[in-house]
């Protein structure tokens, strides 16, 4: 079960990392820009689904987590 939960965090961590920022840089630390908080962006093409594998990856993750505490 530990090996199933560790190929997901490789997974969730390399799709996480292809995702595009969602800002220009460093504006949100530096005060220069408009953090875009409540933006309503959509999401198209690879965006979206790799938004969602992300996501559903994530939820894996988390279930794995809560089985293998509530199994030990």
């Amino acid at each position: 079960m530990e090996i199933i939960l560790l190929i997901v965090a490789i997974l969730l961590i390399l799709i996480s990392l292809l995702q595009s920022g969602k800002s220009d840089g460093l504006s949100a630390f530096t005060g220069s820009g408009d953090l875009g908080l409540f933006q309503n962006v959509k999401e198209r093409g690879p965006e979206k689904v790799i938004s969602r594998i992300t996501m559903i990856l994530g939820i894996i993750f988390f279930v794995l987590v809560i089985i293998i505490r509530v199994i030990k």
